[in-house]
């Protein structure tokens, strides 16, 4: 198996993970995580494209910016989850559907 190979079994097999734990899950912080799996099978996509092209100046320059992004998204994301709990008391999604009215 060659770099590639892996490579390619590694961000499919991330993003298995990332979408299954997305679908199964109705906490607030472990859809965070799972977004970040998925992110990071991204991030190993976007190197091995740039390693491929033969650009990977570019391919890292836009990891680095959508770690950036990431980031930022995660911070938000845990800090709307803490203030949910706050205020309601739970972290479950359907709990938190019902609030429309």
């Amino acid at each position: 198996m060659n770099l590639l190979s892996v490579v390619i079994i590694g961000v499919l097999g991330l993003l298995g993970v990332g979408l299954y734990a997305l679908l199964i899950t109705r906490n607030l912080i472990k859809i965070v995580v799972a977004l970040q799996i998925l992110v990071k099978a991204i991030l190993l996509a976007i190197i091995m494209a740039g390693k491929v092209q033969g650009n990977m100046a570019l391919a890292q320059s836009m990891a680095l910016t959508v770690i950036v992004a990431d980031t930022i998204v995660a911070v938000l994301g845990l800090a709307l989850a803490v203030q949910i709990r706050r205020q309601l008391g739970t972290l479950d999604v359907q709990a938190l559907s019902t609030l429309r009215r």
